[in-house]
């Protein structure tokens, strides 16, 4: 089924193991598209082609590109000037994010220590931190903050053995769950989520800090709340965009727009049966409108129907061209879908997935949902009229 987008990826390959250009047009290979090559391949089980010296070699070429802090840099990228401050929601955190899944799924890890997370390395540091945090307008921008130092915290801890790392993600994660949540919808921010375009906000700020709770194997706070919350998101295509990422068209949305609520919901039916239907429906939906974002090249696109620039001239794909953040991105969101619908046709696609922390992953062990109740049935009904109640 995915051939086509194997053979798109391939002839993205820039000489060399690993080093692969961003689309067509681009003229300088770059980590962030070496990373997304490897996850991208991986999940369609296509790593295995390459025999052990190839997957070494590769894994090799991304671990030299790690600073002595521990975080990873594209010289292509980070010494041109994009990002050169490390901001925590984009820059060296984000792209080491990358580069821990991808070298998970070439069988090798991080060679060294994250150094740079010192000043998460303390109880009294994480909660002073996150008390900072903006909780409002910039609340989305929060939440690739927290998933990037999360992410890198489970990484420390499980990988390179790091006790103090361990001590942090439970205090972060004992902190999201008290604090800056709203009981009654389930997510994080100061924002009114009864407009579609701020609950779309909230939406994308929680999905990236619901992974940290389900890579530890713990069921989020306020769950069936926030599964109204997520479902709420689709719109009239089935995709979940509202104009977050392309006011011009809001329901043409983006790759980010769309696995931002299609990865929590498939995760939320390992946790509980609330809405289950409802959600099946859902992704069934989703699952027919990231298909359309397939292009002839047989690569995705962020949006269809613009170009789109992620921050640098190397990273850009043309109109209806397809690229390799989007590519994976959105092979990600297909091969989660599959999991949860084990019915549909994209399960008979032998998806792999990674044991690393970040978005690559699938707990087969999570939690089994008991049998619903009639009143949870009831609650059911009564929240899917108060969802249609407040969307319309």
């Amino acid at each position: 089924m995915f051939s086509s987008t194997l053979g798109f990826i391939s002839t993205l390959q820039a000489g060399g193991t690993g080093r692969c250009y961003y689309a067509k047009g681009c003229t300088q290979p770059t980590l962030y598209s070496s990373c997304y090559a490897a996850m991208a391949r991986h999940l369609l089980g296509n790593l295995q082609t390459l025999d052990k010296a190839e997957r070494e070699a590769w894994g090799h070429y991304l671990n030299s590109h790690q600073d002595e802090d521990g975080l990873f840099r594209d010289p292509v990228i980070f010494d041109q000037g994009w990002y050169k401050n490390d901001p925590l929601s984009c820059g060296r955190p984000h792209l080491t994010c990358h580069g821990i899944a991808a070298l998970a799924c070439l069988g090798a890890t991080a060679q060294k220590p994250f150094s740079w997370l010192a000043p998460w390395l303390t109880i009294d540091g994480v909660i002073r931190w996150l008390e900072e945090r903006d909780w409002g307008e910039r609340v989305a921008w929060t939440g690739n903050e927290i998933m990037n130092i999360g992410t890198l915290l489970q990484y420390a801890r499980d990988v390179h053995n790091d006790s103090q790392a361990g001590k942090a993600v439970s205090t972060l994660l004992d902190w999201l769950s008290t604090h800056r949540i709203n009981p009654k919808t389930g997510v994080w921010g100061d924002v009114d989520i009864t407009n579609p375009i701020w609950r779309s906000h909230a939406v994308q700020a929680a999905y990236h800090w619901w992974p940290l709770f389900f890579y530890d194997g713990v069921t989020p706070p306020h769950i069936e709340h926030s599964i109204d919350t997520v479902l709420a998101t689709q719109n009239p295509n089935g995709g979940f965009g509202w104009g977050v990422h392309n006011s011009a068209d809001p329901f043409m949305s983006s790759a980010c727009e769309d696995i931002d609520s299609i990865d929590p919901l498939c995760r939320m039916m390992q946790h509980t049966n609330y809405r289950r239907t409802d959600i099946e429906t859902t992704l069934a939906k989703a699952a027919d409108w990231v298909l359309t974002n397939r292009m002839p090249d047989g690569g995705f696109v962020f949006i269809r129907n613009r170009p789109f620039e992620y921050g640098h001239p190397q990273l850009r794909g043309e109109t209806d061209q397809g690229a390799m953040f989007p590519t994976w991105f959105r092979l990600l969101s297909l091969a989660l879908i599959a999991k949860a619908l084990p019915e549909h046709a994209l399960a008979a696609i032998p998806w792999q997935f990674v044991r690393c922390p970040g978005m690559q992953f699938w707990n087969d062990t999570a939690h089994t949902p008991a049998k619903r109740s009639e009143n949870e049935e009831v609650d059911s009904a009564d929240a899917r009229k108060t969802q249609h109640d407040t969307a319309h």
